[in-house]
């Protein structure tokens, strides 16, 4: 399936601990008080949540299929 087909929301960065938006503000504070970027370890998500926002989709002339819907962990109307 072509990435173009995945209507993402990332509003979950912002809210949920271990995601990126909270991973990054701990890198930002960790260089600011001093630490060299090169020095910090790369890091993986736990889990990867797929979110479809079909409003986006739709907008977007978008047609997400059956399946994919049925394997996201979350389907925003």
């Amino acid at each position: 399936m072509p990435p173009a087909a995945i209507a993402l929301d990332r509003r979950r960065d912002r809210v949920c601990p271990g995601h990126s938006g909270l991973s990054g503000g701990i890198y930002a504070g960790r260089i600011l008080k001093g630490e060299r970027p090169s020095d910090l370890p790369v890091q993986q998500p736990a889990k990867l949540n797929l979110v479809i926002n079909l409003k986006t989709a739709k907008a977007l002339g978008l047609e997400v299929p059956p399946t994919l819907l049925a394997r996201a962990d979350e389907v925003i109307e």
